[in-house]
């Protein structure tokens, strides 16, 4: 380019951002504060660039591939830390997308074909035609309560034990949990319950003491609070969807090592 061009594209640049970039004296050019501030941004900007650039060209000779699994709460990710060891073993191309988001939301994706393996309940989630379910564990409710309570060194309790707490309501919970929590609720008073809209903010008010409630049991259990089971109680059945028909093959690969993670 000849000097007259750049000049004119720096000119061009200092209009467009309203500015003067540089400062010019019939001897020298040098750079206002306002073009010192410009020109690191913009080598991080170029850098960024060139990295992405490097990445797709990186990926496309290597033929690294996405999976994306979806879960409606922060608590399966217990379960999917171990599932990803072993796909990161046995399949290091795979790069894992996660996306955890609450359930009505998740449910879109999955129908949309943004989500190639979704975990949760069997109860939770429509079996629509061409969606299989394979399941991974069978999960029993608990109450989960604080380890200092009287209650924590008990391997069960009955709901009648558990009317004289205080209960913490949680909407983001499988629907026969949430079942449980509003049969117990109902013998409980008003200003003893609590109402929280994800599991994360249950779990701090339980490690806080302010209550209970009635979640699948999670493992490995969190700090501070212990699962308890409660008597007559069914096991939930845990595991993954995927559409049989629309599977990439490193989904298909993926879905076969976790069934062997689940046997085993």
């Amino acid at each position: 380019m000849t000097q007259s061009a750049v000049s004119r594209q720096i000119r061009a640049l200092e209009d467009e951002l309203g500015t003067q970039l540089l400062i010019r004296t019939t001897r020298t050019v040098t750079l206002a504060p306002a073009g010192i501030s410009f020109l690191e941004d913009a080598k991080k900007a170029i850098g960024t660039l060139r990295a992405a650039a490097a990445k797709i060209h990186q990926n496309t000779e290597d033929n690294v591939q996405l999976l994306t699994m979806g879960c409606g709460n922060e608590v399966d990710l217990n379960f999917l830390c171990l599932v990803l060891k072993e796909l990161r073993n046995r399949l290091p191309k795979i790069h894992p997308f996660l996306k955890v988001i609450p359930h009505r939301s998740i449910l879109s994706l999955f129908s949309q074909g943004d989500i190639d393996i979704l975990f949760g309940f069997r109860d939770d989630i429509p079996l629509r035609d061409g969606v299989a379910y394979t399941e991974l564990s069978r999960i029993p409710l608990c109450c989960a309560i604080s380890d200092t309570h009287s209650y924590a060194n008990r391997e069960t309790l009955s709901e009648s034990e558990l009317y004289a707490e205080n209960i913490i309501l949680c909407n983001a919970v499988p629907s026969k949990a949430k079942a449980m929590q509003e049969q117990i609720a109902s013998h409980i008073p008003l200003e003893k319950t609590y109402i929280c809209e994800n599991l994360q903010a249950a779990l701090a008010l339980i490690r806080a003491s302010y209550g209970f409630t009635i979640v699948p049991k999670i493992d490995p259990p969190d700090d501070g609070i212990k699962f308890i089971a409660v008597n007559g109680s069914a096991k939930l059945s845990y595991g993954m969807f995927y559409k049989k028909d629309s599977l990439p093959s490193t989904a298909r690969e993926s879905i076969a090592i976790i069934k062997e993670i689940a046997i085993n």
